[in-house]
């Protein structure tokens, strides 16, 4: 039977019509057909994605404009539909732009700027207009005034999806009763199946913004989050990309863009944190890669036959006795003083002897004279100078057993391999590695230049050679010790880099010079381009919103991936009217923005996971996964780009750098946690004790009593003692017509402590003792005193009153298991 393959050349003409068939088409035609990358696809997670990214829009316009937000979000059923209404107090928007802000998808401000913002991609509010359309066949309707604005600006609008641009219907002015702000209405096929993750999303919001109001208004529930401060977040400033993480194709198009003309000039320019100091660590790295360094040999020790001073003689003609002398000792002097010396180091002693004889005697020494004597003494130094005269027909005897190159290379080998390799076998593996030094002399490589790669190759080469003829093992750490034991001495050439246009378009070039800018120690990115939000404020937030009687949280420093800063924030709220039973609460954000969507699809929660919770004093069934009790972990990555793991921005990327912080900043938090809760172990521990005492002492106390036949004693004195107890105790005695009045605090505790005393009372006191003060208030008196009391000291506060007078003892400061007060 014919295959279909072997009768396609019987049709002529079916190329050209499968190329007719080809058409572009808009994004917006693309996501109206996959609408669920944009996270709507359905009507319960679409509802909550319109309201995601309608109140995103808002925060960010009324921040950026330095506003506190007041955002408003009502659900109205409406027969089929369901009506979304987002107000907010933002700046609004100008007559020109509002069209194309909502009507026109990858439209918006900030996709190409490197600061923080919750929009990115410039699709959000407008894939909430389109999915409206879509579901509906309704417009959107905005209503935007800006401030100072006699009247609001009205638009009626859908997304023309094969171009992606506005369609509008209705263009007019209206009256509105905000002094500026944005008003948008989409009727949507939705339903409230979603109403839980709808409600997370509004709480959430506010933890993390706790600079703003929110009111949430559906068919069944009414919810207002009302600020916890009046702290904006800091404005952020644009940046340029940071060296470390920017990818080769990003590099390749800069430099394509770039009006530099130098590497120096393009990445002081082009990226963040790049001086002309750090640019210079670049260059010299990008050498190393680009042109490799070259082999530093030791000098002639004074054992040895070499005599440098003769070479350069040898090689010096027509300069006369003296000047020639005089160069010779130079050359010699300067290469002595040396520990190492490469080619171009020596090409540099030479000229400066050259430029010093040149000054005392009058003699002008050429550039041919400078070369004759630099390769007379490099030959010298890589035992070269007896082949070269053989080839010269002088016939020299070679009776030296060792190269110089084998000797230097053997101390080098010796030091970076373990003593348990003989000195034969790396003896042998010098005099290979050695032999492929002296091949690139005869390939006419004379100055020993060799990238790290080439290195690598001629180690393992004389590895793997020495293995086989010495039947010894020589591993990986061994030749890659040898490797950077050998690279660490030798040189980086003076070499200058190539110019930008001569970069531009070769591929290996500039993945040499991103991998240098990659090995640069380089300052990280600078954080005004990000606005996290505080460890204060996380705590704040999360006091807000959760009744717990443990917060902590922790802001990480600065880290950088694919070029762009990002900060990570971790904050943990425990017990309280928190849920006690099954799996504790990992709240997800990214630039302020809740994760609602996704949760197991996001490197949030894959990290959360991978910790020990058993660790810091949590339950953890099987020692992986969530952690169970009453516990919220909450997880803020501030970002220039975060890694999102699709358009629908649900979850972030398993980015290892981002991965790495995640984990630190989390443990950061953690350990306050261990610490509240081996406190509060010990504080029950402590309690139970305590109670038993309290249950012993008084019926001991009572034997006591009646086996000696003396009145009861007081057991707080002793319950204090016994328990290191801080004991505050007040004793009064009569004074004539009044009493005085003395609050003892007696501490037996091993570590100093600072308590806050407030004795109120019901009569004016007098004679206080220094450091109390007295304040009136209906008819009561506070007598307050600050007391800092030592391990096993006490501290009295003194005062009179009439005797007839109440009291009231409160003592704050220290915890009620470390503390007995008696109050006569």
């Amino acid at each position: 039977m014919t295959s279909f393959q072997s009768t396609l050349g019987d049709e002529p003409g079916i190329a050209e019509e499968l190329a007719e068939s080809q058409q572009s088409i808009s994004i917006a035609e693309f996501f109206e057909k996959n609408k669920h990358m944009l996270g709507f696809d359905s009507g319960a997670r679409g509802l909550v994605t319109a309201v995601k990214e309608a109140v995103d829009n808002a925060l960010d316009a009324a921040e950026e404009a330095g506003i506190l937000p007041d955002i408003y979000v009502e659900i109205q059923e409406t027969g089929d539909y369901y009506r979304l209404i987002v107000e907010d107090n933002g700046p609004g928007l100008t007559k020109e732009s509002l069209p194309k802000v909502f009507g026109k998808l990858l439209y918006g401000s900030r996709f190409h700027a490197r600061e923080q913002s919750r929009g990115q991609q410039g699709i959000g509010i407008s894939a909430a207009v389109l999915y409206s359309q879509l579901t509906s066949g309704k417009p959107a309707k905005i209503t935007s005034r800006t401030q100072g604005s006699s009247e609001a600006e009205y638009f009626e609008l859908i997304i023309d999806t094969d171009e992606n641009e506005p369609e509008i219907s209705v263009e007019e002015t209206t009256t509105w009763d905000r002094p500026h702000g944005t008003r948008i209405e989409l009727e949507m096929e939705a339903n409230m199946r979603a109403r839980q993750q709808l409600h997370d999303y509004i709480k959430h919001t506010a933890v993390v913004n706790p600079h703003a109001r929110l009111e949430l208004r559906e068919p069944q529930e009414h919810f207002k989050f009302e600020r916890a401060t009046d702290q904006l977040p800091e404005e952020t400033e644009e940046i340029r990309p940071h060296p470390h993480g920017v990818e080769l194709g990003t590099v390749m198009k800069m430099l394509n863009a770039t009006d530099s003309q130098t590497v120096s000039g393009f990445v002081q320019g082009e990226f963040t944190r790049v001086g002309k100091k750090t640019a210079e660590s670049i260059i010299d790295a990008f050498r190393d890669r680009h042109y490799g360094r070259e082999m530093r040999w030791r000098p002639p020790a004074s054992h040895e036959s070499v005599d440098v001073a003769t070479a350069v003689e040898n090689a010096t003609a027509n300069k006369g006795p003296d000047a020639t002398s005089a160069f010779a000792e130079a050359v010699a002097d300067a290469v002595g003083d040396r520990d190492r010396i490469a080619h171009h180091e020596l090409l540099e002693v030479v000229d400066s002897a050259a430029d010093g004889v040149e000054a005392d005697h009058g003699t002008t020494f050429g550039d041919t004279v400078r070369e004759n004597a630099v390769r007379a003494v490099w030959l010298e130094l890589i035992d070269a100078a007896d082949d070269a005269a053989a080839n010269a027909g002088d016939g020299a005897d070679d009776t030296d057993v060792d190269s110089r190159l084998v000797t230097d290379l053997y101390e080098l080998a010796d030091d970076a391999t373990s003593t348990r390799k003989d000195d034969e076998v790396i003896h042998a593996f010098a005099d290979r590695l050695a032999a492929k030094f002296e091949e690139e002399r005869e390939n006419d490589n004379v100055r020993h230049r060799l990238s790290r790669g080439q290195l690598r190759e001629y180690v393992d080469r004389a590895a793997d050679l020495t293995e086989e003829y010495d039947d010894v093992s020589f591993g990986e750490t061994a030749r890659e010790n040898v490797v950077e034991a050998v690279w660490s001495v030798m040189a980086t050439v003076p070499d200058d880099p190539p110019l930008v246009r001569e970069l531009n378009g070769d591929r290996d070039a500039t993945s040499n010079l991103v991998d240098a800018m990659r090995a640069t120690d380089i300052m990280a990115p600078p954080t005004r381009c990000l606005a996290p939000i505080t460890e204060d404020l996380i705590t704040a937030g999360l006091e807000k919103e959760f009744d717990a009687d443990f917060f902590a949280s922790a802001t990480r420093d600065a880290g950088v991936s694919g070029g762009d800063p990002f900060v990570v924030e971790a904050g943990i709220a425990y017990g309280g009217d928190l849920e006690a039973e099954g799996t504790g609460e990992v709240l997800r954000f990214a630039n302020r923005v809740p994760l609602v969507y996704q949760r197991g699809a996001c490197a949030t929660t894959d990290v959360v996971k991978t910790i020990g919770w058993r660790n810091y004093g949590l339950d953890q069934p099987g020692g992986s996964g969530l952690p169970n009790g009453p516990v919220v972990i909450m997880i803020h990555v501030a970002s220039t780009n975060v890694p999102f793991t699709s358009e629908s921005k649900d979850a972030i990327a398993n980015v290892p750098e981002i991965e790495d912080e995640i984990e630190l900043a989390v443990r950061e938090a953690s350990r306050e946690l261990k610490s509240y809760l081996n406190k509060r172990r010990s504080m029950q521990q402590r309690r139970k004790k305590q109670n038993v005492l309290g249950k012993i002492l008084p019926e001991m106390a009572e034997k006591v009593a009646e086996v000696t036949g003396r009145s009861k004693p007081d057991i707080d004195d002793a319950v204090a003692r016994i328990m290191n107890n801080v004991l505050v105790e007040r004793q009064i005695e009569e004074n004539g017509t009044g009493a005085a009045v003395s609050v003892v605090v007696e501490n037996n505790s091993n570590t100093k402590e600072s308590l806050e005393v407030t004795d109120i009372v019901s009569a004016e006191p007098e004679n206080l003792s220094d450091g109390a003060t007295v304040v009136e208030m209906d008819g009561e008196w506070f007598v307050k005193w600050e007391a800092d009391v030592g391990s096993g000291d006490d501290a009295t506060l003194g005062y009179e009153v009439p005797d007839d007078a109440t009291f009231d003892l409160d003592v704050k400061g220290v915890e009620s298991e470390k503390l007995t007060v008696t109050d006569q």
